[in-house]
């Protein structure tokens, strides 16, 4: 079975937006993508399992928004004037239409800031989640008043051992398929060895990503949480990518391995700044 985005109400771009069949819900919009073709991958992931989380703790979480206000992924702040997220969501909607929203614990609530974007970084040979690759930093047009979270560097393996655990944040999905959740939400999820996850994913790539979840399922990210961060203390270690559904048993979530990127994340999100 072809790995999936762990994102369902991902809007996706030009064919995949017009098929995509849309329901008004309130002020929001339910998009439900038609059915990938066989081979691809389109994930919608939310926390399932976890438990309210609050911006307090964890003032890097943000999500991602069209111009109409339809939450569509999670992103988390890297600097004043930046955030990473996945390059799959970046991806998704045009750049004018991308609305950062940040200090909103609560997406039925008017708090935080609302931000444009004028500037999009997609990581060089990024196609496709499940081929690696998948992040991008959104330069935001104002300033985001709130603590960035750190991105893991190359010498930071520790936080990279298997068991670890982590800290997977979001507002997605409470269950596959199931209702999206109004308030952020975390779950703790241990790391898994690079061989687990190569058996559950043929084309996990160890270098760009890490796995997080348990055995018999149960806890994950969800569709609507692509792009939010996975961290250990306020250390960014991953980005969620994809995965085979949500919470299910042997098939843990699939992040980006920050470290990788993590030069590439700092030049990116400095970049307005030193423009």
């Amino acid at each position: 079975m072809p790995a999936k985005f762990r994102r369902p109400l991902l809007l996706a771009a030009g064919a995949l937006l017009a098929a995509a069949v849309a329901v008004p819900v309130g002020s929001a919009w339910a998009a439900e993508p038609a059915p990938p073709a066989s081979g691809s991958s389109h994930a919608e992931p939310r926390i399932v399992g976890g438990n309210e989380s609050s911006l307090a703790e964890h003032p890097y979480a943000v999500y991602l928004t069209d111009q109409s206000g339809a939450q569509f992924c999670g992103a988390v702040i890297v600097s004043e004037s930046a955030v990473a997220t996945a390059a799959h969501c970046a991806k998704a909607v045009s750049q004018s239409s991308i609305r950062v929203v940040a200090g909103r614990q609560d997406k039925r609530s008017s708090d935080g800031v609302v931000l444009s974007v004028s500037r999009v970084w997609v990581a060089p040979g990024y196609t496709d989640p499940t081929k690696g690759n998948d992040v991008a930093v959104l330069s935001v047009r104002g300033q985001l008043p709130y603590r960035a979270a750190k991105p893991a560097g190359s010498s930071d393996r520790s936080v990279y051992a298997e068991g670890t655990q982590a800290t997977v944040l979001g507002w997605g999905r409470l269950s596959e398929g199931g209702q999206r959740s109004d308030v952020l939400r975390s779950a703790q999820v241990p790391l898994v060895s690079d061989s687990t996850c190569k058996s559950a994913y043929d084309t996990y790539d160890p270098s760009s990503m890490v796995c997080a979840g348990y055995p018999d399922g149960g806890i994950d990210a969800c569709q609507g949480d692509s792009g939010g961060p996975l961290v250990v203390g306020d250390t960014l270690i991953g980005i969620v990518s994809f995965g085979d559904g949500c919470a299910k048993a042997g098939k843990p979530g699939v992040y980006t391995r920050v470290s990788e990127f993590s030069d590439a994340i700092a030049a990116q999100s400095q970049a307005r700044l030193l423009g």
